[in-house]
Parts: structure tokens; C-alpha cells; sequence
């Protein structure tokens, strides 16, 4: 007889005490709760590095949207990433960002179909902004009228400016921010400012010691509801999260306070035909001052090198998205300096020539940020045949 092989004999223990061990493992392994693979994986948040008090990268003072992400992300059982994008570049910081996959939501993003629809999907209000009137306490200010006779600061190419363009009984102090309408006020050179209010109540509660008293306003251009922005592929996340707010509505109510936030009851601005009257009564917001003036842009000469309609409606829309908040939406502006329908009459043959040199390389003493790295030459294209669309001849 074969003598046996101690060897098998030995490579059969193994095989057996190793099936043991494995079903021990399985064992373990099913008696652990399954974990959901939305818990697994972060709250990708978008959100601008320095922009306080929305947001900020500063843990010790990360702003009212980053504070409002963190809520959402713990109520959701996630952590939290941020991908920081400065927020200046308009919808292209959305395109980039948000519809580029780089993260899962932003928040502060105005809840209208208009603002980049259907591309961009939005929750429900989770705060109203817009723009305030900044005084002394104790000084009344009920609407428009008020300001008879006063100095008032607004800020460069904003609605505010554009709004009161037609007051001659309101002498404007024209500032570059709301930092410099502010400064204005503590200093004396202006008796009200009507800027940006969150920024406003910002600077009250931090630099001037709630000095002042902020009073919200509202109408066409002048307010939004903000909401949080998620890629239209995103419904199911927008729905949880649309779940989850409610409960947070005490959350946000104090971190509205703790980052300054104006509130109370708004100041309404009537149409702009009443505001040029010298009153705020009416039915309703009426047409807004850059609607009224759109139709006056879009009645101009033809031009022998129109642009195709194709070309200027993606310069329209480029040029809306970045460009429009120095120069007004669709380039309606009401100061004359950076009124880009006049290029045509400023510069003549050499319209193009000066256009391509300003946005390659920039004004930066005047606050104009060279673009050549931001643009390719295209979209330039595409901006100009745009602008070509909308020149006027002076009204001197």
C-alpha cells in the first residue's frame, strides 16, 4: 500500500479552518448595519473664498452661506468639502464650478428661472436680499422722498445709481463700493447711502458699532429671494435638502443676526416713472428703469457688419453674465463714463481696436480687470458683435 502524504493531510486542516474563518468574518459583516452612500461621500459646497458675510475660508469666521452649508451637510449625515471660487465672474463661476461638476450646490444663487434656467435647478427661499438705505438712527426715511435735498451715496454703475439718475433733487455721491459709501456717511461728505444691505449691516455690526439705522428696500432690481443652486441632474439632493430647510429656519434666522443681516419691514419702490415723480405709491414694482431703457437700446441704426443673430445672442449672454455688473444689464447704463453703447461715437473706426486692447489688457486704475486670461478670443468676438447691437448715437 501507498503510504499516505502527511502533506494532503495538513493542506485539507488549512482548507477547512479557513472556510470557518471566513464564515465567522461574513458573520460579522451582516451583523453591522448597512451604512447609506449618500453618508459616505461629502457635501461638495461652492462658495468665494472672500466674501464676507456670505462666505469665507476662515474657519474662525466662515459666513452666513458656509454656516448655512455646514447645517445642511450634519442634517444630511455628511461631511462637508468646499471647492472656493471667487463669485466676481457672475454665471461664469456657476458654469465653472457648479455645472462643472466641481461641487454639489451654492448658495445665495437668486431663485428665478431667468437666472440660468433650466441649467440650474433651485430650493426653496432660504433669506430675501437687496439693497438698503443706510442713515443716521433716528433720521426718517420712508422712501424716495426723504431724500430730497440730501446727499446720497451710490455705488457705480448699481441700480440704486441708475435709479435716482433722474432726481435732480438728489445730490448723488458716486462711490466704487460699499465700504467707500460707508466711509462717506462716518466722514460727513454724504447724509445716506443706499447700497448693498447685507454688506451694509456687515460693516454696521463690525467697523462702525451699529451706528446706523438699515432699512431693506424693495422692487424691480432692487431685492431677491436667495435660494441654493444645484445642477439640474440634481433633483433628488435638492428635494432632501428642500426637506431639511424647514427645520433649519431658526438656524438661519440667527445666523442672519450674527452676520449682521438687515431685517424689518421694506421700503417699496414704485415703477420708474413714478420714482421720477417723487413718489413710491402704486399698485406695483411697474417697469424698472433698465426695462424701460432696453427698449430705447434695441431701436437702433443697421450697421453694414452686423453681427449674426447666433454671435450676439452668446456675446449677450457672456457679457450679461460677467460684464453686466459694472455695466448694467444688456450694457443699459446711465453713467455716461462706462456706457458701452457709446463706444461707436467715442472712438469711431477705432471702436474695435480700443475694445480688444481694454479687455485683453485692462484699466486697472479704473477698476477694469484685464480678461485675457479669462476669454478666448471667440467670446471676445462674440461680446463686441453684441455690443455692436445696442450702440447709440449721443444724446448731448
Amino acid at each position: 500500500m501507498r503510504p499516505t502524504n502527511p502533506g494532503n493531510g495538513k493542506r485539507r486542516h488549512h482548507s477547512i479552518a479557513g472556510r470557518l474563518a471566513w464564515a465567522a468574518i461574513s458573520a460579522t459583516i451582516a451583523s453591522v448595519p448597512a451604512v447609506h452612500a449618500d453618508e459616505t461621500k461629502p457635501f461638495r459646497l461652492c462658495a468665494d473664498p472672500t466674501n464676507l458675510p456670505f462666505s469665507s475660508d476662515n474657519p474662525a469666521q466662515p459666513g452666513f452661506y458656509v454656516e448655512i452649508g455646514q447645517a445642511l451637510a450634519q442634517a444630511l449625515g455628511q461631511p462637508i468639502t468646499y471647492d472656493w471660487y471667487k463669485s466676481y465672474f457672475g454665471k461664469r463661476t456657476v458654469r465653472v464650478t457648479l455645472l462643472g461638476k466641481q461641487c454639489d450646490a451654492m448658495i445665495g444663487l437668486p431663485r428665478s428661472e431667468d437666472f440660468m434656467g433650466p441649467a440650474v435647478i433651485f430650493s426653496d427661499t432660504i433669506a430675501k436680499e437687496g439693497y438698503a438705505l443706510v442713515a443716521a438712527k433716528g433720521q426718517a426715511i420712508g422712501g424716495v422722498d426723504d431724500l430730497r435735498g440730501k446727499r446720497v451715496a451710490v455705488q457705480y454703475a448699481s441700480t440704486p445709481q441708475n435709479l435716482l439718475a433722474t432726481r435732480d433733487d438728489i445730490r448723488k455721491v458716486t462711490v466704487l463700493s460699499p465700504e467707500e459709501a460707508m466711509q462717506a456717511l462716518d466722514q460727513g461728505r454724504a447724509d445716506v447711502a443706499f447700497i448693498w444691505g447685507p454688506v451694509a449691516g456687515w460693516l454696521n455690526m463690525t467697523a462702525y458699532n451699529d451706528r446706523y439705522q438699515i432699512r431693506l428696500t424693495e422692487g424691480e432690481g432692487l431685492s431677491w429671494d436667495a435660494a441654493i443652486g444645484f445642477a439640474k441632474g440634481s433633483t433628488e439632493l435638492r428635494d432632501r435638502v428642500d426637506a431639511i430647510l424647514p427645520t433649519l429656519r431658526t438656524t438661519i434666522a440667527a445666523l442672519a443676526v450674527k452676520y449682521g443681516l438687515p431685517a424689518g419691514q421694506s421700503i417699496r419702490f414704485g415703477s420708474a416713472e413714478a420714482v421720477a415723480a417723487g413718489t413710491t405709491t402704486g399698485a406695483g414694482p411697474g417697469a424698472a428703469v433698465g426695462q424701460v431703457a432696453n427698449v430705447v437700446a434695441t431701436e437702433t441704426k443697421g450697421d453694414a457688419a452686423a453681427p449674426s443673430a447666433e454671435t450676439a445672442r452668446a456675446g449677450k449672454e457672456i457679457f450679461n453674465g460677467t460684464c453686466a455688473h459694472c455695466h448694467g444689464p444688456d450694457a443699459i447704463q446711465s453713467e455716461r463714463k462706462i456706457d458701452l453703447r457709446l463706444l461707436r461715437h467715442r472712438y469711431g473706426d477705432d471702436m474695435r481696436d480700443t475694445f480688444l486692447k481694454t479687455v485683453h489688457d485692462g484699466r486697472p486704475a479704473k477698476g477694469m480687470p484685464a480678461w485675457k486670461e479669462v476669454f478666448t478670443d471667440n467670446q471676445f468676438d462674440s461680446i463686441y458683435s453684441f455690443l455692436l447691437t445696442v450702440q447709440v448715437e449721443s444724446n448731448d
